[in-house]
């Protein structure tokens, strides 16, 4: 990062509307130099490097393989830095899932703040919403469409999120998280129905 370069954090979340487990968010900068693998354009970019050209996009739009190549690619990039934030379906019961939500974009936020040293200039912010933390912010409705820093942010979110819930899977089998990853499929309402919710499951939610 050059001398007077704003750091500019792009923010999206992912499990606002699934029925368990946590709500997450990252945040992630893009670290500019002359040879950047990075090309956003019109609010798009592409990844690549010499055996890879990855078109980035609203994770929702994208397949699991091509997010976690997206992913994977990020990871081993030294022109990103991200951080993630985490609020439990505890914590979302507590203070309902908008506050839970805010709240993990404000721990991604501090999290890569502490990663990199350094305080944000602005945070581009996905949604309607600010959050309450005292930096510049612009809220994009749609923003993981518009703006490439938000798709990138809206992917590792959703990665890691879903690794997550993989990983639940495997403590509570019969909800089949690692396939709905907690929303409220036909297949997981079914299993509610039969078994009611297990320690994961948000019970300020409507689990039916």
């Amino acid at each position: 990062m050059q001398n007077g370069e704003k750091i500019v954090f792009g923010i999206d979340e992912v499990g606002r509307g699934s029925l368990a487990g946590p709500v997450m968010a990252c945040a992630i900068m893009q670290i500019k130099n002359q040879k950047s693998t990075f090309v956003p354009s019109s609010g798009r970019g592409k990844v690549k490097n010499a055996n890879q050209k990855l078109k980035i996009k609203d994770s929702k739009k994208l397949t699991p393989k091509q997010r976690e190549e997206i992913y994977n690619f990020l990871k081993k990039s030294s022109e990103v830095q991200w951080g993630i934030g985490k609020v439990s379906e505890k914590v979302i019961d507590k203070i309902n899932i908008l506050q839970a939500t805010k709240l993990a974009m404000e721990k991604a936020v501090l999290n890569l703040e502490k990663k990199i040293g350094k305080k944000a200039d602005a945070l581009l912010i996905d949604g309607n919403f600010g959050i309450n933390i005292a930096r510049p912010q612009q809220s994009i409705i749609k923003g993981d469409e518009k703006v490439f820093l938000i798709s990138l942010a809206s992917i590792i979110a959703k990665v890691e999120r879903d690794n997550l819930m993989i990983k639940l899977h495997k403590k509570y089998p019969q909800y089949g998280f690692n396939k709905n990853k907690g929303y409220g499929t036909p297949q997981h309402l079914t299993v509610l129905s039969k078994h009611g919710p297990c320690k994961i499951h948000r019970q300020s939610f409507n689990l039916k």
